[in-house]
């Protein structure tokens, strides 16, 4: 069954599209110093090798903004500019090439400043992000309604008026809050409220575990009920496990086709290292992430094969041996030390 997606207005970041009929991107952002560039650089391309297309830095102060030239010439993925605070390091990263703004219009001053930032993104057709969360409120809407969803949409839309009395509508919108439930509301009530694409996250979801679990229920669940356009998966670790984490995330949903390894719990009846196994065949098929492909790796020989007939190849194993199957047919039995190689030489040998 597929997700019936909430109609959004389209906008492009670089080469890449957002919204309308354009398919759910990945976002992440850099941890290094942005006025380090080659850190950034270094840090950019790994992230993009895992499957991060659109990547955000902080543009902090003017060190920062002057980096972004060699960033942007040297990296084949849209840049987008973290601004807070100073409206005139919005400018220098406009006119720096950045292809997208993320402004916290909490804190970046009066509507005057706004309207001069938007007077520089409209030469390029820069896309904002209107980026609001439970720190960043309107401090008036705040008093008002509290750390609400009312609050939280009330605040943004406070920001996406004074670009639309700009003559600006090339902008994206998100609400974030570290509550799950907030977050939930805010983005199904502003998905109510405006077309605009919008871009989904847990903000300060936590650790690698904690964090994982939250991103996946709050963005999970949205982009089941077909709100969102572009996702950002916050953890307080590598920015590389919050791509993966992200690709998950649409590949269970099956809003993006790719490698899926399937594996079972450890029970009593599994007689090999079922845990060593499943992560050496993840690893070793990293080459085929963006194929459509599931692999099944299967605890026992007696359940194996059938539990994992939908899949294209897998593995079951049995005492000291196991068994390959392909769609839910017996190919051969081998050894338990050969299973992942003869596995993954089965694999290569039908999708190369």
């Amino acid at each position: 069954m597929s997700i019936l997606r909430r109609k959004t207005r389209s906008l492009r970041l670089g080469d890449i599209g957002v919204g309308g009929d354009c398919p759910i991107t990945i976002q992440s952002m850099t941890n290094t110093q942005t006025a380090d560039s080659k850190a950034t650089i270094k840090q950019i391309r790994e992230l993009q090798a895992a499957g991060c297309e659109i990547i955000r830095v902080t543009v902090n102060h003017q060190e920062a903004a002057d980096a972004l030239p060699a960033i942007i010439n040297s990296i084949s993925i849209p840049l987008i500019a973290d601004i807070h605070f100073d409206h005139k390091l919005a400018i220098a990263a406009i006119n720096a090439g950045v292809d997208g703004l993320r402004l916290n219009p909490g804190n970046i001053g009066s509507e005057l400043k706004v309207q001069e930032v938007v007077a520089a993104a409209r030469e390029r057709r820069v896309p904002i992000r209107i980026g609001v969360n439970t720190g960043s409120m309107d401090k008036d809407i705040y008093q008002k309604y509290g750390v609400t969803a009312e609050g939280l949409v009330e605040s943004a839309l406070k920001h996406v008026h004074i670009l639309e009395r700009a003559g600006y509508e090339e902008m994206k919108i998100s609400v974030k809050a570290s509550n799950v439930p907030l977050m939930l509301a805010s983005y199904r009530l502003l998905s109510k409220r405006v077309d605009y694409p919008l871009h989904l996250g847990v903000t300060e979801a936590g650790t690698m575990l904690r964090g994982t679990v939250k991103s996946a229920m709050g963005i999970g669940i949205l982009l089941e009920e077909g709100i969102g356009d572009t996702i950002r998966v916050s953890l307080t670790s590598d920015p590389v496990y919050e791509v993966n984490v992200g690709r998950q995330i649409l590949l269970a949903l099956g809003l993006r086709k790719g490698l899926e390894v399937i594996s079972c719990p450890t029970c009593g009846r599994t007689e090999i290292d079922l845990v060593k196994i499943a992560e050496e065949v993840e690893a070793g098929l990293a080459e085929y992430r963006d194929k459509d492909l599931r692999v099944a790796v299967m605890g026992c020989i007696v359940n194996g094969p059938g539990e994992a007939r939908e899949a294209d190849f897998g593995l079951a194993g049995g005492k000291g041996d196991g068994i390959l199957f392909c769609k839910g047919e017996i190919v051969k039995k081998v050894p338990e030390e050969a299973l992942v190689a003869e596995l993954l030489d089965l694999i290569r040998s039908q999708k190369d």
